[in-house]
C-alpha cells in the first residue's frame, strides 16, 4: 500500500534533521536501528526516532533498549495524528505518529568505550 505525506504540522515540508532517524518495521533490522541510533547520540549528544502507525512499535522497543542498557536519557516524547493520502483508496487516513528525543547519558563514553575493546578482543581471539 503506498501511502504520501499529505501535510506536515507546520504547514510545509520539514527539513530532514542530522540526528533524526525515520522508523520503518520493514526496511531494516532492529538492531541497525540500535546502532545507527548509538552512533547519531555518539555525535549529535542526541538523537531524535520518529515514526508512523505500526512502527511505533519499533521506536519504541530502541529507544528502551537504548534507555535500559544506560547509554541513553529519556528527554522528550510527543505523539499526535498526521493526515496521510492513501494512493490505493485515494481518501486521507489518519496515521499515528511518535518523535521520541534521546539525550546522551553520563556513562555512554564508557559503556561505548568497553564495548569497543570487548569486541577488539573477540576479534582478536578469532583470529
Amino acid at each position: 500500500m503506498g501511502v504520501e505525506a499529505v501535510a506536515v504540522a507546520n504547514g510545509g515540508v520539514e527539513a530532514q534533521k542530522k540526528n533524526r532517524i525515520q522508523v520503518s518495521n520493514t526496511k531494516k533490522p532492529l538492531f541497525f536501528y540500535v546502532n545507527l541510533a548509538k552512533r547519531y547520540i555518539q555525535q549529535h549528544n542526541e538523537v531524535e526516532l520518529s515514526a508512523l502507525g505500526m512502527a511505533i512499535t519499533t521506536v519504541v522497543t530502541i529507544a528502551e533498549i537504548l534507555k535500559n542498557n544506560g547509554l541513553a536519557i529519556e528527554k522528550k516524547v510527543s505523539t499526535s495524528t498526521v493526515s496521510m493520502k492513501d494512493e490505493n483508496k485515494g481518501r486521507v487516513v489518519l496515521k499515528a505518529k511518535i518523535e521520541i528525543v534521546l539525550g546522551k547519558s553520563d556513562k555512554f563514553d564508557v559503556l561505548m568505550n568497553a564495548s569497543n575493546a570487548a569486541q577488539e578482543t573477540d576479534a582478536k581471539n578469532k583470529e
